[in-house]
């Protein structure tokens, strides 16, 4: 028989705990908020008067609604109240000692039938329920922040969860105007196992030089269409927080790409946590983007294009739009642009084989067009400044954004987008989440404009194993090689990863 969630509790009145006390009263249920002690509590009210206002002002909601809605929420400091409670979900901090005590104490409080849910958003749910009497009751209702505005949940199940519970409370989800996506208890879940996987990513080949904040920021922003660059996103999140979901991941999946990297910690220890302390990998408010100092350029009478027949066709039509005049070469044969004063690779692979066969190497420079808007700009050991610098302004000719980066496999955005969707691939493959649920997760979590799925099938399956070859090849890290499953699905012919997932 279907529970009926009437009354619901929520323990921390945090801007998470009140964002969700805020969601269930909107949606018609009686919320009873607790919080440790009064001033904490007079906090938790603050939060959500705060956050109802703001919806008054914008119009979207009435005073007599913004009163019947907080009158439907009953605040209090003692747990006990929580009794007759039909779920009671946690917002507390995110640590494991603290949840687990917190969910002794409401195994003995609440009523018999009353579901426990947890909001944690890497810890196990497994590990939490085992502090109580009753774990085929407990679940896992993970909100986004904030509350009020984000339309994902994700619930969690454990290997003993009462059969049909987790159906249950997506359905409460969507009772409330969410979007519930149900998952297996594994840490992370969808959102952060991806995200931060991809952050950290990002952290690690900022830390390798390969290119600078800034331009790996526009890379991911403009050339992808991501809200945020992973710096700017870091910021937002908080390091430590980046940090700890990090740890999680690691101690669960011992993959490399889940350790935190050292910068990560030497900025979390030295108290830069971002935009909440004022200072991370930015400075606020310096801006999250600066535009580098012009280096010296050299002269360009005729630039040369090596590449694939359409990709050079297409620059070369845009250059001589631009009134410049160039030539084009194939990689198997270099004379035509032997004398050219800049030449330019196109190529999503390390160009440093084609420069030590001109005679002038330093000439060279690899070219890399992302979308509409970016074009990575790779120098080789042997680029001169003069050539590199007349390439970025090339680019800034024909209307894109440079990207600045070594010549390294796949340069920057591939780079961090195509492990990934690895992890995706990966993910699908262990059976605890659909392809649907991942790329709704991805997209309603971090306002991606499109999940992993749909840019595989996008970008190409084959397209993307080999980049994953290539990144195998130049890092050597376990990580990279591609997804048994790509490999078997590229091997088969399959066009694309959903149309294999239904």
């Amino acid at each position: 028989m279907a529970r009926t969630f009437e009354t619901v509790g929520v323990v921390g009145l945090g801007t998470m705990g009140a964002g969700i006390a805020e969601v269930f009263a909107r949606s018609g249920l009686n919320v009873i908020g607790v919080e440790a002690d009064d001033a904490a509590l007079a906090r938790g009210r603050g939060h959500l008067e705060s956050s109802t206002g703001k919806v008054v002002a914008r119009g979207r909601m009435s005073t007599q609604e913004q009163t019947a809605l907080l009158g439907r929420i009953s605040f209090t400091t003692s747990r006990e109240d929580l009794a007759g409670a039909d779920l009671v979900i946690e917002a507390i901090p995110e640590i494991m000692e603290y949840k687990r005590a917190l969910f002794a104490d409401l195994d003995r409080i609440c009523k018999p039938s009353a579901v426990l849910a947890t909001n944690t958003s890497s810890l196990s749910v497994t590990a939490i329920a085992a502090a109580t009497s009753r774990p085929a009751q407990v679940v896992g209702m993970h909100f986004f922040n904030p509350a009020p505005v984000m339309r994902l949940v994700e619930v969690i199940g454990t290997v003993v969860i009462e059969d049909g519970l987790a159906a249950e409370v997506a359905g409460l989800a969507r009772r409330l105007g969410k979007t519930p996506v149900t998952v297996g208890d594994r840490a992370g879940f969808v959102v952060n196992r991806l995200l931060l996987g991809y952050l950290n990513h990002a952290c690690v080949l900022l830390e390798s030089g390969l290119s600078s904040r800034d331009d790996i920021d526009v890379a991911m922003k403009l050339g992808l269409g991501l809200p945020m660059g992973p710096f700017t996103l870091l910021d937002l999140v908080g390091l430590d927080t980046s940090y700890e979901v990090c740890e999680v991941l690691f101690r669960e999946s011992r993959d490399r790409r889940h350790a935190p990297a050292p910068m990560l910690r030497e900025l979390v220890t030295a108290g830069l946590l971002g935009r909440k302390t004022g200072r991370g990998f930015y400075s606020y408010g310096e801006g999250t983007a600066t535009v580098p100092e012009a280096g010296p350029k050299a002269a360009v009478s005729v630039a040369g294009i090596v590449g694939g027949v359409p990709e050079a066709a297409r620059l070369l039509t845009d250059l001589d739009a631009a009134g410049f005049k160039a030539v084009v070469a194939e990689p198997s044969d270099l004379t035509p642009v032997a004398d050219a004063d800049v030449v330019i690779a196109l190529s999503e692979r390390p160009v440093i084989e084609l420069a030590v066969r001109l005679p002038h190497p330093e000439r060279l420079v690899g070219l890399h067009l992302v979308g509409d808007q970016v074009a990575e700009v790779a120098s080789t050991v042997l680029t001169s400044d003069e050539a590199a610098g007349a390439v970025r302004d090339l680019v800034t000719v024909l209307g894109r954004t440079s990207v600045r980066c070594g010549d390294r496999a796949e340069f920057v955005v591939n780079a961090l987008l195509y492990p990934y969707l690895n992890d995706a691939i990966r993910m699908l493959d262990s059976g605890y989440a659909s392809a649907g649920d991942i790329d709704t997760a991805m997209r309603l979590g971090c306002g991606y404009p499109a999940g992993p799925f749909e840019m595989l099938d996008v970008i190409g399956l084959e397209r993307v194993r080999d980049g994953l070859r290539a990144l195998y090849a130049e890092y050597r890290e376990p990580s990279f090689a591609p997804a048994p499953l790509l490999d078997q699905l590229v091997t088969a012919g399959v066009s694309g990863i959903r149309a294999y997932a239904r």
